[in-house]
């Protein structure tokens, strides 16, 4: 049998077997939803890092690499500018809320800060947005598997899915933690053994630098197409998302403290920025290695299997796969949280009890993970599937979010302004040019603006009116 897909399925079951021995420790939502508010800045580190390395941040810039060159970096360089400024800025502050009111998720603070329709409204585009971003782990999942066995993407989609489904489900937050970090040593010790060796397959540095390449930007780190998921254009793409996402608020809900916030998050941002030389490597040293790749998807874990030895190849199989599913957990925590809590519980049976709120959380993570499945089925590239989601939680939640925190005057009319005019200004930009924008001002950017611009302004209208202190 093959030996990469044995070890596949041997490190699938490790993964179950400890999410489910942690769940013994899930005795309420509490302990579901925020792990009890317990998580100490290493565990805190590990959680938000592995949920941050997922498909995007691995398979997706290593395709981008092999495709565009060294500033595929910025994908992971973005989402750790992101998580710097959810440490030290937003992070603490949402914590310090979430304590002393009893904040379980991100619609928690959007109905103490604007009201229920404002809860209703986002944690129901977070939904939709956030299984396509589920959708995107899983075909980057079954891409590691249709290369190493040749399993089809429905298959290979349905694997992933059952993995991360099944210890997600039966503990939440506090099984993802601990399972994250078995995940997160076998993802750094897999590409890590793997990088020396791969460089000298391909011929070391000097064969390296005399490769061709598709384009003159390929070794120019500023280089971007002009598109959303290119280079550094990506900053307005992922930046906001990672500050605002509500799996990585909800992380931060649960933290033992400020200084676990700061300490976690903060260095969890700085190794990452460090991680993003890796997948850049990979996807050189694709195209140093004259492999001929027809889908972004694929050069990874075809590099992966094709250019080391079966042992060590096997390994960085196991460190991309456990990149997928661990942010497919991080994504199941967000799907799960929203519709138990900010939609069920608030608009639906206000009177459920913490059992009843702790079965529907499982049952929305159940739901979750068979729609991703089928969406990845759908979809045709990690990039794609991954930009719906950030987009959409970038134009939409970052501005309510800050504003929120850091305007006392805002209230409801502001937030949905905002919503409405960031939603709408991404979409016309998106179809209108091509998703290319107008130079530097990308679509993203321009809703950014725009969500921005309409917030300030229905706030400057309303000024003379009274306003509730809320901070």
């Amino acid at each position: 049998m093959n030996i990469h897909l044995v070890l596949l399925i041997g490190y699938s079951i490790a993964l179950t077997v400890a999410g489910l021995w942690v769940s013994r420790l899930v005795r309420n939502s509490g302990d579901f939803f925020v792990a009890g508010r317990s998580l100490s800045a290493p565990l805190l580190f590990s959680t938000v890092l592995a949920a941050n390395i997922g498909a995007g941040t691995t398979v997706g810039a290593t395709g981008l690499a092999y495709q565009q060159g060294v500033s595929a970096w910025w994908w992971n360089g973005s989402a750790a500018l992101g998580s710097l400024a959810l440490a030290f800025w937003i992070g603490p502050r949402m914590w310090r809320l979430a304590s002393d009111h009893g904040f379980y998720t991100a619609g928690d603070f959007l109905e103490y800060r604007y009201g229920a329709a404002v809860r209703g409204v986002v944690a129901s585009l977070i939904w939709l947005g956030t299984l396509a971003i589920l959708a995107g782990q899983l075909i980057a999942g079954a891409a590691v598997l249709s290369v190493v066995a040749g399993v089809s993407r429905p298959a290979g989609a349905l694997i992933g899915g059952v993995v991360m489904t099944i210890y997600f489900v039966a503990g939440g937050l506090l099984s993802s933690a601990w399972v994250n970090v078995i995940q997160l040593i076998v993802l750094l010790g897999g590409f890590l053994v793997a990088i020396p060796l791969l460089s000298s397959a391909v011929g070391g540095p000097s064969a390296i630098g005399a490769m061709p390449v598709p384009h003159d930007g390929y070794w120019n780190f500023m280089y971007s197409s002009g598109a959303g998921m290119s280079g550094w254009a990506m900053i307005a793409v992922l930046t906001p998302a990672f500050i605002v996402s509500p799996g990585l608020l909800q992380k931060a809900y649960g933290a033992a403290g400020e200084r676990a916030v700061r300490l976690g998050i903060g260095s969890q941002a700085l190794a990452q920025m460090l991680f993003g030389f890796i997948p850049v490597f990979f996807g050189i040293a694709a195209r140093a290695a004259n492999l001929q790749i027809a889908s972004p998807n694929d050069v990874l874990p075809t590099v992966l299997a094709t250019q080391l030895p079966v042992l060590v190849g096997a390994l960085g199989l196991a460190a991309v796969f456990s990149a997928e599913v661990s942010t497919c957990d991080a994504i199941l925590f967000m799907l799960a949280t929203s519709l138990s809590k900010d939609l069920y519980k608030r608009f639906l049976n206000p009177e459920a009890d913490d059992r009843r709120l702790l079965l529907v959380a499982r049952l929305a993570a159940l739901a979750g993970g068979a729609a991703g499945v089928l969406l990845a089925i759908q979809l045709e590239t990690v990039v794609g599937a991954l930009g719906i989601f950030y987009s959409l939680v970038g134009v939409s939640l970052f501005v309510p979010v800050v504003g929120g925190l850091y305007l006392r005057r805002a209230g409801t009319p502001e937030a949905f302004a905002s919503i409405v005019a960031g939603i709408a200004t991404l979409l016309v930009a998106q179809v209108t040019t091509g998703g290319r924008g107008f130079g530097i001002l990308n679509p993203n950017l321009l809703g950014l603006m725009a969500a921005a611009l309409a917030f300030g302004v229905t706030m400057t209208v309303r000024r003379g009116r009274p306003r509730a202190a809320t901070t």
